[in-house]
Protein backbone atom coordinates (compact mmCIF):
# COMPACT_ATOMS: atom_id res chain seq x y z
CA UNK A 1 0.00 0.00 0.00
CA UNK A 2 1.65 3.23 -1.14
CA UNK A 3 0.92 6.71 0.23
CA UNK A 4 -2.29 5.99 2.10
CA UNK A 5 -3.46 9.39 3.33
CA UNK A 6 -4.13 9.61 7.05
CA UNK A 7 -4.96 12.59 9.25
CA UNK A 8 -3.49 12.24 12.74
CA UNK A 9 -2.58 14.66 15.52
CA UNK A 10 1.19 14.60 15.54
CA UNK A 11 3.92 17.06 16.39
CA UNK A 12 6.38 18.13 19.05
CA UNK A 13 4.42 21.21 20.12
CA UNK A 14 0.83 21.40 21.35
CA UNK A 15 0.08 23.87 18.54
CA UNK A 16 1.27 21.32 15.97
CA UNK A 17 -0.96 18.64 17.53
CA UNK A 18 -3.99 20.95 17.77
CA UNK A 19 -5.38 19.73 14.44
CA UNK A 20 -4.97 16.47 12.55
CA UNK A 21 -2.14 16.71 10.04
CA UNK A 22 -1.86 15.05 6.67
CA UNK A 23 0.42 12.02 6.66
CA UNK A 24 1.18 9.56 3.90
CA UNK A 25 1.97 6.01 4.92
CA UNK A 26 3.43 3.25 2.80
CA UNK A 27 3.08 -0.25 4.22
CA UNK A 28 5.01 -3.23 2.94
CA UNK A 29 4.27 -6.60 4.51
CA UNK A 30 6.24 -9.78 4.07
CA UNK A 31 4.30 -13.02 4.26
CA UNK A 32 3.94 -16.44 2.73
CA UNK A 33 1.33 -16.03 -0.02
CA UNK A 34 1.41 -19.60 -1.34
CA UNK A 35 -2.07 -20.42 0.04
CA UNK A 36 -3.55 -17.31 -1.60
CA UNK A 37 -1.89 -18.15 -4.89
CA UNK A 38 -3.36 -21.63 -4.77
CA UNK A 39 -6.86 -20.62 -3.66
CA UNK A 40 -7.18 -17.17 -5.28
CA UNK A 41 -9.14 -16.23 -2.16
CA UNK A 42 -8.71 -13.05 -0.09
CA UNK A 43 -9.19 -15.05 3.12
CA UNK A 44 -5.78 -16.65 2.53
CA UNK A 45 -3.85 -13.38 2.57
CA UNK A 46 -3.93 -9.94 4.15
CA UNK A 47 -6.74 -7.70 2.97
CA UNK A 48 -5.19 -4.26 2.47
CA UNK A 49 -8.65 -2.66 2.57
CA UNK A 50 -9.03 -3.96 6.13
CA UNK A 51 -5.59 -2.62 7.06
CA UNK A 52 -6.50 0.83 5.71
CA UNK A 53 -9.88 0.92 7.47
CA UNK A 54 -8.26 -0.07 10.75
CA UNK A 55 -5.68 2.72 10.44
CA UNK A 56 -8.33 5.35 9.62
CA UNK A 57 -10.18 4.50 12.85
CA UNK A 58 -7.15 3.77 15.06
CA UNK A 59 -5.59 7.22 14.89
CA UNK A 60 -8.73 9.32 15.31
CA UNK A 61 -8.54 9.89 19.06
CA UNK A 62 -4.80 9.53 19.60
CA UNK A 63 -1.84 11.85 19.32
CA UNK A 64 1.92 11.51 19.07
CA UNK A 65 4.89 13.81 19.42
CA UNK A 66 7.19 11.93 17.02
CA UNK A 67 6.72 10.01 13.78
CA UNK A 68 9.18 7.47 15.21
CA UNK A 69 6.72 6.54 17.96
CA UNK A 70 3.78 6.51 15.55
CA UNK A 71 5.59 4.22 13.10
CA UNK A 72 6.57 1.84 15.91
CA UNK A 73 3.02 1.60 17.28
CA UNK A 74 1.56 1.25 13.79
CA UNK A 75 3.95 -1.60 12.99
CA UNK A 76 3.12 -3.37 16.28
CA UNK A 77 -0.62 -3.05 15.57
CA UNK A 78 -0.30 -4.49 12.06
CA UNK A 79 1.94 -7.34 13.25
CA UNK A 80 -0.52 -8.25 16.00
CA UNK A 81 -3.75 -7.98 14.01
CA UNK A 82 -2.71 -9.24 10.56
CA UNK A 83 0.26 -11.51 11.41
CA UNK A 84 2.69 -10.79 8.55
CA UNK A 85 6.23 -12.06 9.02
CA UNK A 86 7.45 -8.47 8.92
CA UNK A 87 6.13 -5.01 8.20
CA UNK A 88 7.88 -1.93 6.90
CA UNK A 89 6.25 1.43 7.54
CA UNK A 90 7.27 4.61 5.76
CA UNK A 91 5.66 7.75 7.17
CA UNK A 92 5.76 11.09 5.37
CA UNK A 93 4.91 14.33 7.16
CA UNK A 94 4.70 17.84 5.70
CA UNK A 95 5.81 20.31 8.41
CA UNK A 96 8.27 22.44 6.45
CA UNK A 97 7.23 24.63 3.52
CA UNK A 98 10.84 24.53 2.30
CA UNK A 99 10.79 20.76 1.67
CA UNK A 100 8.41 18.30 0.07
CA UNK A 101 8.20 16.19 3.23
CA UNK A 102 10.13 14.55 6.02
CA UNK A 103 10.01 10.78 6.28
CA UNK A 104 10.91 7.84 8.44
CA UNK A 105 11.09 4.17 7.49
CA UNK A 106 10.86 1.47 10.15
CA UNK A 107 10.85 -2.33 9.80
CA UNK A 108 9.70 -4.75 12.50
CA UNK A 109 9.49 -8.55 12.51
CA UNK A 110 6.99 -10.83 14.17
CA UNK A 111 8.40 -12.41 17.30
Amino acid sequence: MVDLELRYRIGVSEAERAWPQRLLVTIDMELDVSAAIKSDNIRDTINYFDVAQMLFKWGKHREWNLIEKLADQMADLILKKFQPDSVTIELKKFPLPQSQYISLTLTKHRK
